[in-house]
């Protein structure tokens, strides 16, 4: 007959520690089967990371790659590999000593998500949706309202697994012809919606920037709002239109 050790020890698994742990169940044997060997390294470190609530976690590319004992260009491939196979969604930095933010998808966290409860003037609980918020409004060439629909035509974009930077960039690109027609005579209609940027999000997709003309369009963007708020206070009577050629923008 066993001994009354031996029985309590079968009936009571405790846990050694009892914080820092992660539930991996079917969804980290689903992400073993999808993901190579070192982007499953690197998801298996986000996850034991990230919120519980939330399934989030932000940090910065160098604190990864000492991590997960990879270099900042390894890691890079990873992160890509992670966003294509619609493991994680990622909000970008904007260089590689500024915080990423990690989302692991809803196939892959065991989690039920604690959203919070929001206000209607208050801070959305999604943080890809909430970061093109702000740059749709912050461009200034819009109407400053985000609609819902606004919000949902977002959503299907994280859903879609488009990556935030290329959002951004395709907000940038239609902010810079809207300025450039307005300041040479165009209809002076603001953008009322999203849905604007939608062909170009695909067409930024198609063909990424390089790093230096996102850099470019940033500087352009922020040039011409100047130069449209300065036009803009004249009278109409009085106000005349850049000679700005055409053939800086992307087509």
């Amino acid at each position: 007959m066993d001994s009354q050790p031996i029985n309590e020890r079968d009936r009571h698994l405790c846990l050694k520690e009892s914080s820092g742990w992660f539930a991996a169940g079917d969804s980290h044997r689903r992400a073993l089967r999808t993901l190579s060997d070192g982007a499953f390294k690197l998801f298996a470190h986000l996850c034991l990371e990230a919120n519980r609530r939330t399934g989030r976690y932000e940090t910065v590319q160098t604190e990864l790659a000492k991590a997960i004992g990879k270099s900042r260009r390894i890691v890079g491939k990873y992160i890509e590999e992670l966003q294509r196979k619609h493991v994680c969604t990622v909000r970008s930095a904007s260089n590689q000593y500024s915080r990423t933010c990690f989302e692991i998808c809803d196939e892959y966290w065991p989690y039920w998500r604690i959203e919070e409860t929001t206000a209607p003037n208050s801070r959305s609980a999604n943080a890809y949706v909430d970061a093109i918020k702000n740059s749709f409004i912050a461009i200034g060439c819009t109407t400053g309202r985000f609609s819902p629909r606004d919000a949902q035509i977002a959503q299907d974009l994280q859903n879609n697994g488009v990556p935030l930077e290329t959002v951004q960039n395709a907000l940038l690109i239609g902010a810079v012809r809207k300025y450039v027609s307005w300041l040479n005579g165009g209809s002076l209609e603001p953008i009322g919606s999203l849905a604007y940027f939608v062909t170009i999000v695909s067409e930024t997709r198609d063909r990424p920037l390089a790093p230096d003309y996102q850099e470019y369009l940033e500087r352009k963007a922020g040039q011409l709002k100047k130069a449209w708020q300065k036009e803009s206070a004249k009278t109409i009577k009085n106000r005349g239109y850049l000679n700005m050629p055409c053939s800086e923008i992307v087509q």
